[in-house]
């Protein structure tokens, strides 16, 4: 990590990389003006790099080219400063708000998340429905459900236009706001009302906040629902179609990374650069990291929030939703029933890691202290079978021409990390349920904790579709055939 006007202190040399091995060429842009409470990363990225379309924003024409003292040469992209940034807000001319979600509001998509007993059905523009549903062989279903609040039957043109009367009336004021993760995330608020009656609240319709904010891998998720007051709610949506308006744009880090890359006849990092960190490398040897502390390191890198990391040979985003396209289905499907092949989850301080047939771990990687490990559940299968004794491990989608097929099957993970706060050890109920998605090899991962050290991990995708049918009445999955 570097920060500007460290240049004449003896803790900050990488930063001499600026004004001591290079030389600003004529002609060029020049630096911004320096402050301490600005941190800078140089990168070294090669001939193969795109700059970054989420965090912190970059221009094509923002950059410097640098001359080292050996005739080197870099064409450096610039971060655009926080006072550029609000000045690409105010020249934004682009679509409001509204007009960015309206392509949403006229679909009739709707997006569901589950917990572990209601589940959230948001039609966007349309409604919001809590409901459960059991269905036994041979019995009609019992449905229990409420709107939590509706549009009031109106078109998505009239939603749009209303929206759009409001977003420029606010244009000027500022965007509201929410710690998401610990982070603040702007976000752009849809307000439903006359939901089911709250006998709660003389019976008061029901009203929700859906909150829209900006992830660029999304596909319109739940993020999450929360009863703020009685008969009050509020929605959380990722959404990529707000990516595109900057005072919506996901702050990621607060480091900017400034991006260096060598021109023709240069090699991809300065010699003298090279040299130095040589020498600091000698002088570090007697305090060099373990393989643990290395491994960290690197991890922490990459380690940027709402951005896809590299694991192995893998990537995850850590919001919860794993793309995995990389394995071909059968690959896919027999090195996750293997336990060969895990699940990632998590956006905030713990991260989620579930190996089908192994285990379900929390963890927080600190690039200080390394990697914190909670074992939230162990696979035993007998402890399982005893479970499913009691409870239902496979649910049924209602009956389509006489065929049934699997929704959900529920797995028990028991004998964790004891809990401090009921020494007993921390349990988890893994549902695995077929979720249809744009995305063949999407996966959505997410954990609750509906009683003290009592979880629920939700793992959806449309892989799990194809594996759902092998279950037995334990709800046990086998590799298709």
């Amino acid at each position: 990590m570097l920060r500007r006007g460290l240049a004449a202190r003896a803790c900050a040399p990488a930063l001499l990389v600026l004004y001591g091995v290079f030389r600003l060429c004529g002609g060029a842009r020049t630096l911004p003006a320096l402050s301490d409470d600005i941190p800078f990363r140089l990168n070294w990225p090669g001939p193969d790099f795109s700059l970054p379309t989420t965090g912190i924003p970059y221009k094509e024409d923002n950059y410097i080219i640098m001359t080292t003292a050996d005739k080197e040469t870099y064409k450096c992209m610039l971060p655009l400063t926080a006072s550029e940034h609000q000045e690409e807000e105010r020249e934004y001319k682009g679509p409001t708000p509204g007009e960015l979600l309206d392509p949403l509001f006229k679909q009739t998509s709707c997006s569901y998340r589950i917990e572990s007993y209601w589940t959230y059905e948001v039609c966007h523009g349309k409604h919001i429905r809590q409901y459960h549903e059991e269905k036994e062989a041979g019995q009609q279903t019992n449905l229990q459900e409420y709107y939590l609040g509706n549009m009031m039957k109106k078109t998505s043109s009239d939603t749009g236009e209303k929206q759009e009367e409001g977003d420029k009336s606010e244009m000027h004021k500022k965007i509201p706001t929410k710690n998401i993760e610990g982070q603040m995330t702007p976000y752009y608020p849809i307000e439903m009302g006359n939901g089911t009656p709250c006998s709660l609240k003389q019976n008061q319709p029901r009203t929700t906040t859906v909150m829209y904010i900006c992830h660029p891998d999304a596909k319109h998720e739940i993020l999450s629902v929360a009863e703020v007051i009685t008969c009050e709610y509020e929605v959380v949506i990722l959404t990529p179609l707000l990516c595109s308006h900057p005072k919506y744009r996901f702050k990621t880090s607060p480091i900017n990374d400034i991006f260096c890359q060598s021109l023709p006849g240069s090699p991809l990092r300065p010699q003298s650069l090279q040299k130095l960190e040589h020498q600091q490398e000698t002088i570090r040897a007697p305090f060099k990291p373990n393989k643990e502390e290395e491994r960290q390191g690197v991890k922490e890198k990459f380690s940027t929030i709402h951005k896809p990391v590299t694991v192995g040979s893998q990537q995850h985003v850590t919001v919860g939703t794993t793309h995995i396209s990389k394995l071909t289905d059968e690959q896919l499907i027999k090195e996750f029933l293997t336990g060969s092949y895990c699940f990632h989850g998590g956006v905030g301080w713990w991260k989620y890691e579930f190996c089908y047939g192994k285990y379900v771990h929390q963890y927080h990687e600190d690039k200080d202290t390394g990697r914190t490990t909670l074992v939230v559940g162990v696979w035993k299968e007998e402890q399982h079978l005893e479970w499913a004794k009691k409870n239902t491990a496979r649910l049924y989608h209602p009956p389509d021409e006489g065929v049934q097929t699997v929704r959900m099957v529920s797995h028990f993970y028991g004998g964790g990390d004891t809990c401090e706060l009921t020494n007993k050890p921390r349990q988890v109920i893994v549902k695995l349920k077929c979720k249809e998605s744009e995305s063949p090899h999407a996966v959505t991962v997410y954990m609750l904790e509906p009683q003290t050290c009592q979880y629920i991990l939700g793992v959806e995708s449309p892989v799990i579709c194809k594996i759902l049918d092998t279950a037995d009445e334990n709800g046990l999955l086998s590799i298709p055939n």
